[in-house]
């Protein structure tokens, strides 16, 4: 996906060995979501569109770049131990906390598995009201 032109989005970015994601976003809040919609992706995630309940995250942390990975790595547990993923998610961050909420959905594949999320030369940054990140993800 090319992302020239646009507000947000994620693409995959080749890596040695693990597997890497580029995001982009307008707001730290449309990063984070991105981000997970770009995990998902990655993992080829597929979810029944059978609705299960609204369920939220909420977690702190000392900077954004470890609230990132503590968020991706909690949607990370939800499928790997309840096997279920958001269909909607809703998210705000705000002062290095967030808030996702959303539907969740059983799920119906999964074609690779993520091990975790790492720190690997992970930096967000902002320049002229747009935010990026590259994610290093251990498979």
């Amino acid at each position: 996906m090319e992302n020239k032109g646009r507000l947000e989005g994620f693409e995959e970015v080749s890596h040695t060995a693990d597997w890497a994601l580029k995001v982009w976003a307008p707001s730290l809040s449309a990063l984070y979501r991105q981000a997970a919609l770009g995990m998902y992706s990655l993992m080829g995630l597929v979810l029944s569109s059978q609705i299960g309940d609204l369920q939220s995250i909420v977690l702190e942390a000392g900077d954004d770049e470890s609230l990132l990975v503590n968020f991706l790595a909690e949607l990370l547990y939800w499928i790997e131990e309840e096997r279920i993923g958001f269909l909607t998610l809703k998210v705000t961050v705000n002062h290095h906390q967030i808030v996702a909420v959303g539907e969740t959905g059983p799920i119906e594949s999964l074609q690779k598995e993520i091990k975790a999320v790492t720190f690997h030369n992970l930096a967000i940054q902002e320049n002229d009201g747009r935010y990026e990140v590259t994610i290093v993800f251990d498979v």
